[in-house]
């Protein structure tokens, strides 16, 4: 069945497409630079996607940005501040209180600033192949640097400017498949409204609003366009309460974080058989510090030192578990053993400047994520481990030195197989040395 086109406002007065497809939980997509209702209608892929999602019963709604597809074409403002008016007049038309929020590509800065701006609006935010800053996206892409290069000869050979464009997003394998994305591309917008959106979407740059961000966020990189791991780990590190999968099958994904089911790679991309890499952290000899500094003084001491623990795995690209009560620690969960390793190591220096060292552990395992909490047998051998380390060493398991050996610019040092409480059987633990390997 198609979908039904309606209008609404913007504060502007540019009349803004959308469509409600589905009943049942509300999802709303941002528009990306063609139009959503038009690329919905004309890709394939897309529409299997959407399609999935509507069976799956979600309630979709996607509209046409100004100046493309079905929306007001005579229009001059592509700024970030204009696209967010389209989508709030989108939200206010049908009057939805609360919903889950999806930016793809160039509409991921649009989703980013709205979820900051209206917190209680947005239950859970979406980020597929996104950034937050346009100028290093273009930068970092080639085949978007090569467009920039290319952009004077849109307006005169826009034929061949899309085809380009669409040969590139596709990886140049598919000539059939780019054709119809060219032609899809020539419907939904003209050249001058492209080079004008273009050009606004050059200077948008969202970084300010990442760390105001409350829902709960998952960053999904895909290979059916243009992202890159990089830039998307930069989003999932910067946004509290984030985290990062690459997964092709994104509606799955999506679908899976926000009824908060079990998903192992959103803290596993990156690690062996879906696992997760574990940091745990605790405070060494707390209760003398607490004798010796007094009650009061030691808890703000600690509350300063969580703060910069937080920050530190945030910058790793780490995800600190929030539901877990540690006292005088951290549990935290990363997506590679270079990161966990370089995190651990920055907690340490953290935990010394604080005048609070730190016991250190890391072990690799399959965990089980139930809201904001994780569990399973590879916890407690993480923590364990930790138990095991001077203050302000950082102890591995065997498996993490394995996946880290080659790439994490440090040596190990053998510390033997290890009785750890609860644990059937020894584990070799290997302590971290900075410096090359």
């Amino acid at each position: 069945m198609e979908p039904r086109i309606q209008y609404a406002k913007a504060a502007d007065g540019v009349s803004i497409a959308f469509c409600v497809m589905g009943e049942g939980r509300p999802l709303v997509y941002t528009s990306n630079v063609f139009g959503d209702i038009r690329w919905y209608l004309g890709n394939d892929a897309t529409r299997s996607e959407i399609d999935r999602l509507i069976a799956g019963g979600w309630r979709i709604v996607r509209y046409d940005g100004r100046g493309m597809g079905s929306s007001d074409r005579e229009v001059s403002d592509f700024s970030l501040e204009a696209r967010l008016h389209d989508l709030e007049a989108v939200i206010e038309f049908l009057d939805i209180e609360r919903f889950v929020l999806c930016g793809y590509g160039q509409g991921g800065p649009v989703a980013i600033a709205y979820a900051a701006r209206r917190p209680k609006r947005v239950s859970h935010l979406v980020l597929v192949n996104s950034f937050a800053q346009a100028a290093t996206f273009f930068e970092r892409i080639p085949a978007m640097r090569a467009l920039i290069g290319m952009r004077a000869m849109a307006e005169e050979q826009w034929i061949f400017f899309t085809q380009t464009m669409a040969a590139a997003a596709t990886g140049f394998d598919d000539p059939a498949v780019a054709r119809k994305r060219a032609e899809l591309v020539r419907d939904s917008i003209s050249p001058s409204a492209f080079l004008a959106f273009l050009a606004a979407a050059e200077k948008v740059d969202v970084q300010e609003h990442l760390a105001e961000i409350e829902a709960p966020t998952l960053v999904v990189l895909d290979s059916s366009g243009f992202g890159t791991e990089d830039l998307s780990r930069v989003l999932a590190s910067r946004i509290p309460r984030a985290s990062f999968v690459a997964a092709d099958d994104y509606p799955s994904v999506l679908h899976a974080f926000v009824l908060n089911e079990t998903l192992a790679r959103s803290v596993a991309v990156g690690t062996p058989s879906g696992t997760a890499v574990i940091l745990f952290a605790d405070i060494a000899d707390s209760t003398a510090l607490t004798e010796r500094l007094g009650d009061s003084a030691f808890r703000e001491k600690a509350r300063d030192l969580d703060a910069s623990l937080r920050g530190v795995i945030r910058e790793h690209a780490g995800t600190a578990i929030e539901g877990k009560l540690l006292g005088d620690g951290v549990l935290a969960v990363f997506t590679s053993a270079r990161q966990a390793i370089e995190a651990a190591l920055a907690c340490a220096r953290s935990g010394e400047d604080a005048g609070l060292p730190l016991h250190l552990g890391l072990h690799a395992g399959d965990v089980i994520r139930e809201e904001d909490n994780v569990y399973g047998g590879a916890v407690n051998i993480a923590s364990r481990i930790s138990g095991l380390s001077a203050p302000g060493e950082v102890l591995v398991s065997d498996i993490v030195r394995g996946l880290a050996r080659t790439s994490a610019g440090v040596t190990f040092e053998d510390r033997g197989e290890q009785t750890l409480k609860g644990v059937g059987e020894p584990v070799r633990v290997w302590a971290v040395r900075e410096g090359e390997a």
